[in-house]
């Protein structure tokens, strides 16, 4: 009987664990959220959890070693750690997260043991690949040449709960998601590479119309030129990955960065107050605090990144329960308190690839296609089943033996994207496709 060990019983597990129970897998769930897990299991017979976490490498090697199979939806950081014991007890891998250098690393001995790391197989990064390289292969086969490539994704409240002024909750990993704002970006338009700072990233936005949704702003994800060799498509005179949000966000995100509310320096915030903090974060004077940081900011009291301040407290007595600790921590923990996904409210995710391609006989086309999804926490997040349903399916047909290529990958190879995407559509998650479109919905980026 194939098993499964899966590491880590975070927000997207919950997919996962139902999808390899229902198709007859034997699973083990190793987190130090043993009790997640358990509820996760529902008393399933063919489920398991054991109370570990990385600071015990002796148990993962039994872990490892006792499975078929690992699927590490841990911090991208430990991912190496496990890659290696991986290799060791000649055991695949699957993960969601980005192939990084310690991980491609892998590659040559993971290939010369006949076993396979797959990467990169969630939503951003993964359905946003396989849908990708579908367009991208359908265009070559047929002769044709890409000439722009924008591709943007975005894990959102859905309208009617995004009631806050950022318009924005949480429905992953919180800090993460505010650690992957800090970021620096890097794509390439009209043929020129165009590398933005962190600084930046928050000022240089576009605006999209999307039916059913309404205006969503999309900033720059960061280094798209990597993906213009992953893609086939070096040449591309255009290849931009963004993030969609609705209005709101960016600006907001972009005065907590101005004001150094993300710095991971370690200060002593013993007895402060929110206004105090926020005053000390700006540098300006506790008094009037709202209308100086407002000319600080050089924006309207009544603007977007004000009016957020304000839903955060930051302009409150509140005396902190802190002591020695960074400004990221207080930022991000009151964002957390704030802006979590409520139990009653459905969540989106948004995906849109679109493409200028040229056909042999020079007439050029503008193809879109695009995926809105929609989850509930009473269900499962339409993020979670995004992310975990895609490494599911791949973990089947690696145990089933459907996949035969070995060493790091990531789901850009027909054989692997092309059962993961039908059967995804089977569920449900499926893209739209429109042909023969106007160039005016070719974005138009600063």
């Amino acid at each position: 009987m194939n098993k499964v060990l899966i590491l880590g019983s975070g927000l997207v597990a919950k997919p996962m664990v139902e999808y390899l129970l229902n198709h007859g897998f034997r699973i083990v769930i190793a987190s130090p959220m043993k009790g997640r897990a358990d509820e996760m299991i529902a008393g399933n017979p063919m489920g398991a959890s054991v109370d570990w976490s990385m600071d015990d490498p002796e148990t993962l090697e039994m872990l490892v070693a006792g499975n078929d199979i690992v699927v590490s939806l841990l911090p991208y950081k430990f991912h190496p750690q496990v890659a290696s014991l991986c290799l060791r007890q000649g055991k695949h891998l699957v993960t969601t997260s980005y192939i990084k250098p310690e991980m491609q690393g892998f590659h040559e001995a993971a290939g010369k043991a006949g076993i396979l790391f797959m990467n990169e197989c969630g939503l951003d990064p993964g359905i946003d690949h396989m849908t990708a390289m579908k367009i991208i292969d359908f265009i070559h086969s047929a002769g044709g040449r890409i000439l722009e490539f924008y591709s943007i994704c975005g894990a959102l409240p859905a309208p009617e709960a995004a009631d806050n002024p950022m318009k924005y909750k949480f429905t992953w990993s919180p800090k993460g998601v505010i650690l992957a704002s800090l970021n620096n970006a890097l794509y390439r338009k009209d043929g020129k590479t165009v590398s933005v700072d962190s600084e930046d990233v928050f000022r240089t936005t576009f605006i999209s119309d999307i039916p059913g949704t309404g205006k969503l702003e999309a900033y720059p994800n960061r280094d798209s030129l990597s993906f213009a060799e992953v893609y086939g498509i070096p040449d591309v005179n255009t290849i931009y990955r963004g993030t969609f949000r609705f209005p709101g966000w960016c600006e907001s995100i972009d005065a907590m960065k101005r004001l150094h509310m993300f710095d991971d320096k370690v200060r002593d915030y013993t007895g402060t107050t929110a206004r105090g903090f926020l005053a000390e974060r700006a540098g300006t004077d506790i008094a009037d605090l709202k209308q100086n940081i407002s000319s600080l900011l050089k924006v309207r009291e009544d603007s977007a990144a004000i009016r957020s301040l304000d839903y955060l407290d930051f302009f409150s007595d509140e005396r902190l329960s802190y002591y020695e600790t960074t400004p990221f921590e207080i930022t991000s923990d009151r964002m957390i308190q704030k802006m979590m996904l409520g139990d009653n409210e459905r969540d989106m995710v948004i995906l849109q690839h679109i493409v200028l391609c040229e056909w042999q006989n020079g007439r050029q086309e503008v193809i879109r296609t695009s995926l809105t999804d929609y989850g509930s926490p009473s269900s499962n997040t339409a993020i979670a089943r995004t992310v975990a349903l895609p490494a599911s399916i791949a973990v089947k047909l690696i145990l089933e033996g459907r996949i035969s290529v070995t060493g790091v990958q990531r789901p850009v190879l027909p054989e692997i994207y092309i059962p993961i995407l039908a059967e995804l559509a089977d569920m449900g998650i499926q893209m739209k496709e429109e042909y023969n479109l106007s160039s005016e919905v070719l974005p138009v980026i600063n």
